[in-house]
C-alpha cells in the first residue's frame, strides 16, 4: 500500500497571488513529497502546467522573476520584438478608439486591457512543443495535468485533459477584460475561476489520489453592495467556488501574500510567502504522505522527459480562424521565402512579431501540430483590427501654445495591407491637415509606398506669454503645403530606411523689425520647388517623447531645388520684388542613447549635427527662416529662437532622470549648441555669415513628469539664456509636443 500511494496537488486561481504556488512546490520538493497529479485554474493552471511540462520549481521561479515575464504581465514587448517599419508615424495622440463601420458601439468597446502577444508566443514555445511532443495527452506529461476554463455562454466549466497545452492554459487564465479571449472548438472561453477557482473536484473525479494537497490563495467575492459597481459586476460574472476538499484525506495550504491580483512586480514576495506557509504545514503533510522522492531522482526524470521534446522548427502554416483574408496576408508576409524552407525558433520569432506589428491585425494566437518529419505546422488564428481608428490628443499648456489633435484611419487587409489616414492639429499657434494613403506589398522583405498631402501653419506671436497674459500681434506666420511619395523598407526590427520625393510651396509672412504696428504690412517670401531625401532611422526608445531608456539614431540627406520670390513689406529697406533660384544639400544626424539605465536612475546622451550648403535668401530674415533650428528640448519647438538657427552646427547634452516609480520622473536636460557659422547683419545694411565658431550658447530644462496612461503631465522650467526678457520660462502642460513634419526645414 505504501508503494501505491498517490498524491494530487490542486492549485487555485488568483492572478499574481497565485504565483505563491511556486513556493508551495519548492517546499514540497525540498522535503521529497512526490506530486503525482496536478489540477489548476488560471494562475494555478500556469504554474501547474510548467511543472507538468518538466520544469523544476527553481526554474519556474527564475522564469517569473525575469524581466521578460514582467513585460508579458504588462502586455509589453522587448525592444528587439518591435518592428519599427510597421509602426504608425509618431503624432500627438494621447489615446485612441477603434470601431467597426457596421456597428460603432456594439463591436467597438475594447475586450482586453493588455496585449498578450508576448505571453502567447512564449507559451507556445514552452508548452506547445511539450504538449505536441507527447501527443497532446495531458496524462502523458511529466505530471498528469488538468486545467479549467469557463464557457460563459452555457455558464459551465470546461475541463481540459487533452489538446494543445498552451491553448488550454491560455483559456484557463483569460481574465475577463484583461486578456483577449480565445476560442477552443469554436467556443469562446474565459478564466476558469469564474465557475471553479479551486478544481479539487476535478482532481478527485479524474485521478482519485490517496491524498490531496490544496494550495488556495483566493476566496469567493464579497456580496454586492448598492453603491459599488465593481462588486455588482463581479457577482454577475463569478459563480460560487467550493474551496474545500471532496474527501477527508487531504490538507489545504492558504498562503496570503497580501498583494493585488495584477501586482506582478511582487512575484518574489508571493513565492516566499507560499514557501513559508507550506513549511508550517509540512509536518502534517509528511505524516500522511509516506512516499519520498529525492532531488536527484526528480532531476534525472526531468532530463529524460525533456529529452523527448522535439525542438521547434516550423515548415508550414495553416489557417485556424474563419477570416481567410488575414491568413493570406500572414502567409505572404511571414512564413515562406522558399518552398522547402524550415524556420528555426529565431527566424520564427522575428517574423511572428513582425506580423503582429501590422496595424491591420489586432490579435494572433499560435498553435503547433507535430508533423511526421519532426517539424511543426504553425496554426494561426488571425483577427483583423477594427476598420476605423480614432486618435485624440494634443498639447495643452499654461502658455498660449495649446494645440488639439484628431486623427481618423481606415485600415484594410486582404492579400495586401493598406490604410487611409486623415488628421488635423488645431490651435492658434499651430494648425495642420494631413491626408495619406499607405500600401504595403507583403513579403518576408516587405516594402511600402505612401502618398501624402500636408498643410502646416505656424503663427509665432508673443509665445513666451502665459495663458493668463495678453499676446501681441503675430510677428511671423509660416505656411507650408507639400505632397509627395514615400517608400519605406525595413533593415532590422528597430531600423528602417525611406526614400521620399515631394513638391512643396512655402510662404513666410514676417516683419523685419520688432517695432512694427498694426498699420505695417509684412514681407512675404515664397519658396516653391521639390525635394528628394533618404533617411535611415534606428529607434528603440521606451516612449515617443520624454524617454528614459533605449536608443535612437537618425541620419538624413536631402536635396532641395526651388525658386524664391520676395515681396517686401512696409518694414523692408527696399521695395523691389526679388526672384532667386536655390539648390542645396542638407545632411542631418541625431542620436540619443541611455548609458545608465537603472530602474530609479537614468543617464542619456543626446546630440545633433547639421550641415547645409544652402545659399543666402533675399534678406536677413528670409535666410534665417530657411535654416534648420536646434531644438532638442521639445518646448523649443514652440518658440521662434533666432540664436539656435544656423546652416551648420553641432550640439549635444545630457539627460538625467530620477524615477521615483514607473510613472513619475524628475528630469534634467542640458545642451550645448555650437554653430559653425551664424547669420549676422552688417552696419551698412547687408548681411552674411560670421567667422567660424561664433554664437555658441546653451539651453536647459527641468521637469517633473507624471506618465499617466493617457499621456504625460508635467511642470517644466525651460532656460534659454540669450532671451533677455524671459530667459527662464515656467509652464504646466499635458500631452506631447509633437507636430507634422516640416516640408524641408
Amino acid at each position: 500500500m505504501h508503494a501505491q500511494q498517490k498524491v494530487g496537488l490542486v492549485l487555485s486561481g488568483g492572478g499574481a497571488t497565485g504565483l505563491a504556488h511556486i513556493g508551495v512546490l519548492k517546499a514540497l520538493e525540498e522535503k521529497g513529497i512526490p506530486i503525482d497529479y496536478i489540477t489548476g485554474t488560471s494562475a494555478g493552471a500556469l504554474v501547474g502546467s510548467l511543472y507538468s511540462a518538466g520544469y523544476s520549481p527553481e526554474e519556474i521561479e527564475q522564469y517569473v522573476l525575469s524581466d521578460e515575464f514582467q513585460l508579458m504581465s504588462k502586455g509589453k514587448l522587448k525592444s528587439t520584438q518591435h518592428f519599427l517599419y510597421k509602426e504608425e508615424e509618431i503624432n500627438a495622440s494621447l489615446f485612441n478608439f477603434s470601431f467597426s463601420g457596421d456597428s460603432i458601439l456594439k463591436k467597438s468597446l475594447p475586450t482586453n486591457f493588455i496585449t498578450s502577444s508576448y505571453l502567447d508566443f512564449e507559451m507556445m514555445k514552452i508548452l506547445g512543443t511539450t504538449g505536441a511532443s507527447y501527443g497532446n495527452d495531458f496524462d502523458s506529461l511529466f505530471v498528469p495535468f488538468r486545467c479549467v476554463a469557463s464557457d460563459i455562454r452555457n455558464k459551465k466549466s470546461i475541463v481540459f485533459s487533452k489538446g494543445n497545452l498552451n491553448q488550454a492554459v491560455r483559456a484557463s487564465m483569460t481574465y475577463p477584460f484583461y486578456f483577449h479571449p480565445i476560442r477552443v472548438d469554436n467556443v469562446l472561453l474565459f478564466d476558469g475561476g469564474l465557475y471553479n477557482n479551486f478544481p479539487a473536484d476535478i482532481m478527485y473525479t479524474d485521478f482519485s489520489p490517496d491524498f490531496i494537497i490544496g494550495s488556495n490563495v483566493s476566496d469567493n467575492a464579497a456580496p454586492p453592495m448598492e453603491d459599488e459597481l465593481i462588486s455588482q459586476i463581479t457577482n454577475m460574472l463569478v459563480s460560487y467556488s467550493d474551496f474545500t476538499l471532496p474527501c477527508d484525506a487531504g490538507i489545504i495550504i492558504q498562503p496570503n501574500p497580501e498583494i493585488s491580483t495584477f501586482d506582478f512586480a511582487e512575484v518574489k514576495k508571493a513565492i516566499d510567502v507560499g514557501y513559508k506557509t507550506t513549511m508550517l504545514y509540512i509536518d502534517s503533510i509528511e505524516h500522511h504522505v509516506l512516499n519520498r522522492i529525492s532531488k536527484e531522482e526528480l532531476t534525472q526524470k526531468r532530463l529524460t522527459f525533456k529529452s523527448k521534446i522535439i525542438d521547434l522548427k516550423v515548415s508550414s502554416i495553416s489557417n485556424i480562424s474563419n477570416q481567410k483574408r488575414e491568413i493570406s496576408y500572414a502567409d505572404k508576409s511571414m512564413i515562406r521565402i522558399r518552398k522547402k524552407e524550415v524556420l528555426s525558433i529565431n527566424k520564427l520569432e522575428k517574423r511572428y512579431y513582425r506580423l503582429y506589428a501590422t496595424p491591420q491585425i489586432e490579435f494572433i494566437f499560435p498553435l503547433l501540430t507535430l508533423k511526421k518529419d519532426s517539424t511543426y505546422n504553425l496554426g494561426l488564428e488571425v483577427r483583423k483590427s477594427k476598420d476605423f481608428k480614432l486618435d485624440v490628443g494634443g498639447h495643452f499648456s499654461s502658455r498660449a501654445v495649446n494645440t488639439g489633435y484628431l486623427g481618423l484611419t481606415y485600415r484594410f487587409i486582404g492579400k495586401t495591407a493598406s490604410s487611409l489616414s486623415l488628421s488635423s492639429y488645431f490651435g492658434k499657434f499651430y494648425g495642420s491637415v494631413k491626408a495619406s494613403y499607405t500600401f504595403e506589398i507583403p513579403s518576408v522583405f516587405p516594402i511600402s509606398a505612401a502618398g501624402y498631402f500636408v498643410m502646416n501653419r505656424w503663427d509665432y506671436f508673443r509665445s513666451f506669454a502665459t495663458f493668463f497674459e495678453d499676446v501681441k500681434p503675430s510677428f511671423l506666420v509660416q505656411n507650408e503645403m507639400y505632397y509627395g511619395l514615400k517608400f519605406n523598407h525595413p533593415i532590422g526590427n528597430t531600423t528602417k530606411s525611406s526614400i521620399d520625393f515631394r513638391f512643396f510651396n512655402l510662404e513666410d509672412d514676417y516683419y523685419q523689425t520688432d517695432g512694427f504696428t498694426n498699420k505695417d504690412t509684412s514681407d512675404i517670401t515664397t519658396f516653391n520647388g521639390n525635394s528628394l531625401s533618404w533617411e535611415f532611422v534606428q529607434n528603440s526608445l521606451n516612449r515617443k517623447q520624454f524617454a528614459s531608456g533605449g536608443h535612437f539614431f537618425k541620419f538624413k540627406v536631402r536635396y532641395v531645388n526651388g525658386n524664391e520670390k520676395n515681396i517686401p513689406g512696409s518694414t523692408s529697406a527696399t521695395d523691389t520684388i526679388k526672384l532667386k533660384h536655390h539648390e542645396w544639400l542638407n545632411f542631418n544626424a541625431e542620436f540619443k542613447t541611455f548609458v545608465i539605465n537603472h530602474p530609479n536612475f537614468h543617464v542619456g546622451l543626446h546630440g545633433k549635427g547639421v550641415f547645409n550648403s544652402q545659399s543666402l535668401f533675399s534678406n536677413y530674415t528670409a535666410t534665417l527662416l530657411s535654416m534648420t533650428s536646434f531644438s532638442l528640448i521639445p518646448d523649443a519647438e514652440t518658440y521662434f529662437l533666432p540664436e539656435y538657427r544656423s546652416p551648420q552646427y553641432i550640439g549635444g547634452g545630457v539627460n538625467i532622470i530620477f524615477s521615483f516609480n514607473k510613472n513619475l520622473d524628475l528630469r534634467f536636460d542640458g545642451y550645448y549648441y555650437q554653430p559653425f557659422v551664424i547669420l549676422q547683419k552688417y552696419d551698412n545694411g547687408t548681411f552674411g555669415y560670421s567667422k567660424p565658431f561664433k554664437g555658441e550658447t546653451y539651453m536647459a530644462s527641468a521637469s517633473l513628469i507624471y506618465h499617466s496612461f493617457v499621456g504625460p503631465i508635467r511642470a517644466t522650467f525651460n532656460y534659454f539664456p540669450k532671451q533677455t526678457t524671459n530667459p527662464i520660462v515656467f509652464q504646466i502642460s499635458y500631452g506631447f509636443v509633437l507636430f507634422n513634419e516640416r516640408a524641408i526645414r
